[in-house]
């Protein structure tokens, strides 16, 4: 499969940047800021329970010294006859550690688990939030399978790491480092033998770590791929089956799935590779201390009990070695995804809020356009879509703009909107720069209804209610009838409480844009922008929405842009445009009885419909 055939390989490169950080353990400032953030309000909660991992590993470590010092002192003590009292209290403070092992265990696990889940809960808080308030730009060039594995893969790869390893991972090196200590102290020419070991047990760590990182960077490229594969593809799924594009999907997929396969077959194999490398060598250090333990312990130089407690803290200082191998890749995972969620919360809005708000209380509906410059890429001047634009548009106008694809329509509407900013000049309404204006004063002034008129899940109410959340039932159903949509709604299984299903798809394009333009009249905005609203409607569903297009217009300014002149005839003024520039400005029947642009379109469409 080459590059061209697969539109997801490029997510591969994109995720490949964000990753190459877990080549080493350490995060980087931003993510080291984003933790620190997470963490902050559950500071004291988190210096308990590292109280208690420490005082849980003093509790597992007293274990074998104990044990020692009942074999070298209870048991002589009692074959002298002067009774087992070292012996009991050996046995006491065995039973005593153990207890306080399992209690301190207990509530690592409550607390670490409440914290852990707070942070997650407020990680996922944060990036749906930011996600929802980046600039459209942003949305269009960050794929959607990405943003799923953002909230999805990457949080849970975290979550996992909170949950399950976490522990593990500390109790690992706390026990690495407080046995190295203990055995020094024990016996140091033992210890010293351990010490013999040292250089291939870093030679192994050393090429585990180097090979695992490639091995988990390839993994995580591939499960992007992965999820973006099958989200583009079920999110595509009328135009997958219409196309009969189902077979080379499949094929596309089995692909995908077979490198993520494949990925982490290698990465179990040098699991297989490492861990029982590690075995081999702590058994053989075992052996060893075993064979000049057991020398010394004949010539007197060390006691039985000493020896006893020295193997079984060095079985326990390399088991676990042997789980550092699991536990390196899953911190490795949080890692990477930390640094990706961070990336996330780091990308600023091209849209950003105003620093000094300008408020605008009861909007008219004014509109200027004032030597507008703008293109989608800011870098090329081949790119520019309106050069220069100048347009003044009085409250209560009804403004039609047409013209062929691509000549700067949507791009004007955008700019009113404020989806994007210009490059140049400004855009103003009732002579307030909307750039000036917070978001929730512009929403409410300015309100789109585009031609995909997208429905949530939910009733249709809540739909219509959309941009008027605390709208009562009464409201909403005048708004309908004001649009004429209640006589349809009415007629539903369950009336405004029809749940429309996904994006809508219970009812049929002409009802999906009666329900838009009710929420649209229900918002009451003081300018309304209608982006291809009846381009994909049959001529009856036009109809009526013509009849409700009356309706909403009345006493508001608006934006109609249509590529059906049928829609042109409501508008009091007629704007064409070819290349980001005005050409043509007038009433319709004015430019219909010229001869310039907008009559050849006209004509155009009459001929059409012969």
């Amino acid at each position: 499969m080459t590059t061209a055939e697969s539109p997801w390989r490029g997510v591969a490169s994109e995720d490949a940047a964000e990753i190459s950080v877990a080549g080493g353990v350490f995060l980087r400032e931003r993510s080291r800021r984003l933790l620190r953030s997470l963490a902050r309000p559950h500071k004291a909660a988190l210096w308990t329970v590292a109280g208690a991992v420490l005082l849980q590993n003093a509790a597992g470590m007293a274990g074998p010294y104990l044990i020692a010092v009942g074999i070298d002192d209870g048991i002589p003590q009692i074959l002298a006859g002067d009774g087992p009292s070292t012996l009991f209290i050996v046995f006491g403070l065995f039973m005593l550690s153990a207890v306080a092992q399992g209690a301190l265990r207990w509530f690592f696990f409550t607390r670490s688990g409440y914290v852990g889940q707070a942070m997650l809960f407020q990680l996922r808080r944060r990036v749906f939030n930011h996600l929802q308030g980046l600039s459209l730009s942003f949305h269009e060039k960050y794929t959607s399978g990405r943003v799923i594995s953002r909230l999805t893969s990457d949080v849970e790869t975290i979550g996992e790491l909170l949950d399950e390893s976490l522990d593990e991972l500390v109790m690992a090196v706390l026990s690495i480092v407080s046995i190295g200590v203990i055995l020094l102290v024990l016996d140091a020419p033992l210890a010293l033998v351990v010490l013999l070991s040292f250089p291939l047990l870093l030679l192994m760590f050393r090429w585990f770590g180097k090979n695992s990182t490639l091995s988990y960077r390839r993994t995580r490229e591939t499960v992007a791929l992965l999820i973006v594969q099958f989200a583009e593809s079920l999110g595509g799924i009328r135009a997958v089956q219409a196309f009969r594009r189902e077979p080379r999907n499949q094929e596309i997929f089995e692909e995908v799935a077979d490198d993520y396969k494949a990925a982490n077959r290698r990465a179990w194999q040098l699991i297989a590779v490492f861990e029982p490398g590690i075995m081999l060598l702590g058994n053989l250090t075992i052996g060893a201390v075993l064979l000049y333990g057991g020398y010394r312990t004949i010539s007197g130089e060390i006691e039985v009990g000493v020896l006893v407690a020295f193997l079984l803290y060095l079985r326990r200082f390399f088991a676990p070695m042997e789980d550092l191998s699991v536990l390196y890749n899953s911190f490795q995972s949080a890692t990477a995804a930390l640094e990706k969620l961070s990336g996330v919360l780091e990308e600023s809005a091209t849209v950003p809020a105003p620093a000094y708000p300008r408020s605008l209380e009861s909007p008219q509906g004014t509109v200027h356009f004032d030597a507008v410059r703008f293109g989608y890429r800011s870098d090329a001047e081949a790119a520019v879509v309106l050069p220069r634009l100048d347009l003044r548009i009085p409250a209560g106008q009804t403004v039609a703009l047409v013209g062929a694809t691509g000549a700067g329509k949507s791009t004007l509407a955008r700019l009113l909107a404020r989806f994007y900013d210009p490059h140049e000049g400004s855009v103003t309404v009732d002579g307030v720069d909307v750039r000036d204006l917070t978001d929730a004063d512009l929403r409410r002034a300015v309100v789109m209804v585009t031609q995909e008129s997208f429905l949530f899940s939910g009733s249709v109410a809540e739909n219509i209610a959309l941009g008027s959340p605390s709208a009562s039932r009464a409201d909403i159903e005048q708004a309908a009838q004001a649009i004429g949509a209640h006589e349809f709604i009415t007629a539903l299984p369950e009336g405004y409480d029809t749940d429309v299903r996904k994006r809508g798809g219970r009812l049929s394009a002409g009802q999906r844009q009666l329900v838009s333009f009710a929420r649209a009249f229900l918002a009451d905005p003081a300018i309304l922008i209608l982006d291809e609203a009846t381009s994909s409607l049959d001529v009856p569903s036009e109809r009526l929405v013509q009849r409700a297009l009356r309706t909403i217009l009345t006493d508001r300014t608006a934006l109609i842009i249509a590529h059906r002149l049928s829609t042109v005839e409501i508008a009091d003024r007629v704007l064409v445009m070819s290349d980001g520039r005005i050409v043509e400005d007038g009433a319709a029947a004015d430019l219909i009885g010229g001869s310039g642009a907008f009559a050849d379109l006209h004509q155009a469409w009459l001929d059409s419909l012969v």
